[in-house]
C-alpha cells in the first residue's frame, strides 16, 4: 500500500518521495532536516506509535509543513483528527479515506504551494477612540470590493464592500484589528455609516455605467442596536440613488442575538424597505436555525469551513448541500463564500449553488482594478461553466 501511494505521487509530479514505515522512523527523519519536507502524507494507523501521537509531537516540534491525513477509519475520526490540530504549526490541507482515489489526493496537493520566507510578524495593534473618529476625519478609510458571481452563469452578480485602514504609519490595515475597538468605544457608528455613503455612491456610479449588480455592505450588531439606524440607511439610499432592491446588509450569525428586541426591529424596518438581508458565515454559531425561523433573511451566505474541499469531503458536503437545500426551501439565495480552488468552484456547480464568492474568483480590490478584474473573468469564464468535472 505504502509502495503504491509513492507510485501514485511521481506519476503526478512530485520527483521526490520518502518512504518510511512507521512514526518513529519518521520523526527522526524531520528532527534531521525538518525544512527538508513540503508535505507529510500520514497513515493514522501505524504500527507502534499511531498516526495520532506522531501529528501531535510533530505539531509541537519545528516542523511547520502541511500534512494530508490517510486512514481506514471512519470519515468522522478523519474530521475529528483534523480539528484536533487546528490551531498548531502543522497546516492540514485534507483527509481522505484509503485506498485514495488519484484526483481527490491531486485536488488536495494543488493547494500547496512551496513555502516563500515569511515575512516578520507584526505586533497586535490596538487604536484609542480617538484615532478611529480621526481616521473619518481625515479620510483614511478605502473601500475593497470582492466580486460575486453566479455559479451556474459565471456573470458577474454583486460586489462585497470590505473596509480598510490607509494609516499613516502601518500602512494597509484589514477591519479585524480595529473594529472590534470601534464596536467598544462606539465610533462603529461612524464607520459603518461612512462604508454604507461610499459604497452606495459607487453602486450608483457603476448603474451609470451600465454595471447593475449588487451591493453588499457589513453592519454590526452594535448598528443594529441602534433606534434610528434603519432610518438612517434609507435616508442614505434616497440620497444617492441607490435603490434598496440592490443592496444587502450582512450580518454575522455568531453575533445575532436573540435576547434584545432592538436588532430585530431594525432588520424587519430594513427588509420592509426592501433591503436585503444577509446571515454571514452561515453555520459557526450556535443558533442557526432559530435564526433562519426568526430572522426575514434573503440570503444566507454559508462559511467557508464547509466550502473549501467539501468535493471529497462526505462529512463537509452533505453539510453544504443541507444549507442549500433549506436555502431553497425558503427561498433564500446560497452564496458559497470561500471559493479558493478549481475544485471548490465545480463541486458548487454540481449541487446548483446560487452565488459564490472568494480567491477562486477575485480577491477584495480597490475600484480601479475592477475594470481589469472583469476583463480577466470574461476571458476565464468560458473554460469554467461547460460541464462540471
Amino acid at each position: 500500500m505504502l509502495r503504491m501511494h509513492c507510485e501514485m505521487l511521481h506519476s503526478m509530479g512530485y520527483p521526490v518521495v520518502v518512504q518510511v514505515g512507521s512514526g518513529v522512523a519518521a520523526l527522526e527523519l524531520l528532527q534531521r532536516a525538518p525544512e527538508a519536507h513540503d508535505v507529510i502524507v500520514c497513515d493514522l494507523n501505524m504500527p507502534g506509535m499511531d498516526g495520532i501521537e506522531f501529528l501531535q509531537i510533530v505539531n509541537k516540534s519545528k516542523y511547520c509543513g502541511k500534512v494530508i491525513l490517510l486512514s481506514g477509519e471512519g470519515l468522522r475520526i478523519l474530521h475529528t483528527v483534523q480539528k484536533l490540530l487546528e490551531g498548531g504549526r502543522l497546516i492540514v490541507l485534507g483527509a481522505l479515506q484509503k485506498p485514495p482515489q488519484r484526483a481527490a489526493l491531486r485536488a488536495l496537493l494543488e493547494r500547496w504551494q512551496p513555502q516563500a520566507p515569511s515575512a516578520p510578524v507584526k505586533p497586535a495593534l490596538s487604536f484609542s477612540p480617538q484615532e478611529l473618529r480621526a481616521a473619518t476625519r481625515h479620510r483614511q478609510w478605502v473601500l475593497h470590493y470582492q466580486p460575486k458571481v453566479e455559479v451556474r452563469t459565471g456573470e458577474l452578480a454583486g460586489m462585497e464592500a470590505l473596509i480598510r485602514w490607509q494609516h499613516p504609519v502601518y500602512g494597509l490595515i484589514y477591519p479585524d484589528a480595529f473594529i472590534g475597538a470601534a464596536e467598544d468605544c462606539g465610533a462603529i457608528d461612524e464607520v459603518t455609516q461612512w462604508v454604507l455613503f461610499e459604497a452606495l455612491a459607487q453602486l450608483v456610479r457603476w448603474r451609470e455605467q451600465g454595471l447593475s449588480i449588487q451591493m453588499a455592505v457589513n453592519v454590526s450588531m452594535e448598528n443594529l442596536r441602534a433606534p434610528d439606524f434603519a432610518t438612517r440607511v434609507v435616508a442614505l439610499a434616497r440620497a444617492s440613488g441607490a435603490s434598496p432592491q440592490n443592496v444587502t446588509l450582512e450580518v454575522t450569525e455568531s453575533r445575532l442575538m436573540s435576547t434584545s428586541s432592538a436588532p430585530l426591529e431594525s432588520l424587519v424596518r430594513l427588509r420592509l424597505h426592501r433591503f436585503g438581508l444577509s446571515i454571514d458565515d452561515f453555520g459557526t454559531g450556535h443558533s442557526s436555525l432559530a435564526q433562519l425561523r426568526d430572522v426575514p433573511f434573503t440570503e444566507l451566505k454559508v462559511d467557508r469551513g464547509f466550502v473549501q474541499g467539501a468535493r471529497h469531503n462526505q462529512i463537509i458536503r452533505p453539510i453544504l448541500e443541507g444549507s442549500l437545500g433549506i436555502a431553497k426551501r425558503l427561498g433564500m439565495t446560497l452564496v458559497a463564500e470561500g471559493v479558493e480552488t478549481e475544485d471548490d468552484w465545480h463541486l458548487l456547480r454540481e449541487i446548483d449553488c446560487d452565488l459564490a464568492q472568494g480567491y477562486f474568483i477575485g480577491r477584495p480590490m480597490p475600484v480601479n482594478q475592477i475594470g481589469q478584474w472583469i476583463e480577466s473573468w470574461r476571458a476565464r469564464r468560458p473554460g469554467l461553466i461547460g460541464p462540471s468535472r
